[in-house]
């Protein structure tokens, strides 16, 4: 049985050898953490989470958490690279009210499985001891729900692979996780949250297509900026076209376009654009929201400020 198992894997290996050769194939290999086992002598390592949920649905103000899944790693903060053996953490929890069925549809997870299930608070509290920095496929969905439910998660500063990556940049036409995994040539099992913990974690140790930068090194210095919301109060209702094109979005309560953008010079140059297609060349005062790692994605406000242009 030992040697059959032998001889089909590398029966398998010089397929994939081959047919990677051939333009009309594509191979995909499953995806395994691609680390290295141990730090060079005298390098200062990190420690990281990865996390992800799994919900009864989007609304954040009334769907709950029924899973928490978690990996901790070690990273050298100058390089992106990541060290030794991943930990992982994966824990259901009841909700208050039956999971929908279209829910369930996509993640796999029934009412049976969570069945007085909980999340255990203080095991959560001990996996995050030490950790620098948490990481999310989107943790402007992740980071509210987590807040909400386990409160230390306010305390740590966060990042996004989603929207602080730039893979339409690097070639990458879509920056849905399974897609990201494909191109580089991967798969995986999705939507449980500890499977997408640890094939996020394999994507960060890729490097980028077009830059060649491992992605978890971009992340970390896009993380490290501060990003600013530009508020464009009073703007001239025939510049919204230029706006909207600007991937300005419309704020319904505050009644006014609104930009994030990342670093000071970014923020110069979307406050000069500003002043020359909305105000038309006339001093305007701007609200100015900022946030960092450790108040961005949550529902938190960052500090305001007003800006004369």
């Amino acid at each position: 049985m030992t040697k059959d198992i032998k001889d089909t894997d590398a029966a398998a290996a010089l397929a994939s050898l081959v047919l990677a050769g051939k333009p009309d194939y594509k191979v995909l290999k499953r995806i395994v953490p691609n680390l290295q086992q141990a730090a060079p002598d005298g390098r200062r390592l990190l420690k990281g989470v990865i996390v992800d949920t799994e919900t009864t649905g989007l609304l954040q103000d009334s769907d709950a958490i029924i899973e928490l899944g978690m990996v901790r790693f070690e990273y050298d903060p100058l390089t992106g690279q990541v060290y030794n053996t991943p930990e992982t953490f994966d824990q259901l929890e009841q909700p208050p009210f039956p999971i929908p069925p279209e829910s369930t549809e996509v993640h796999g997870i029934t009412n049976e499985m969570v069945a007085g299930k909980k999340i255990d608070d203080a095991a959560v509290d001990h996996f995050l001891d030490g950790v620098a920095i948490a990481i999310a496929h989107n943790a402007a969905f992740d980071r509210v729900f987590l807040e909400k439910r386990l409160p230390v998660f306010e305390k740590l500063p966060w990042a996004c692979s989603l929207s602080q990556i730039d893979w339409r940049g690097e070639g990458i036409g879509s920056a849905k996780l399974e897609y990201i995994a494909f191109k580089f040539g991967f798969f995986f099992d999705a939507h449980r949250a500890d499977a997408d913990c640890l094939a996020l974690l394999s994507i960060l140790q890729q490097p980028l297509p077009k830059s060649g930068t491992l992605a978890l090194k971009a992340l970390l210095a896009q993380a490290r900026q501060a990003s600013y919301r530009a508020y464009a109060n009073g703007a001239p209702f025939e510049t919204k076209d230029a706006l909207k094109a600007r991937a300005y979005r419309w704020d319904g309560d505050k009644r006014c376009w609104h930009k994030t953008v990342t670093g000071p010079v970014s923020l110069k140059e979307e406050t000069e654009w500003l002043k020359t297609e909305v105000y038309g060349g006339r001093s305007a005062k701007l609200e100015i929201e900022e946030f960092d790692s450790k108040t961005r994605f949550s529902s938190r406000s960052g500090n305001r400020m007003m800006q004369e242009i």
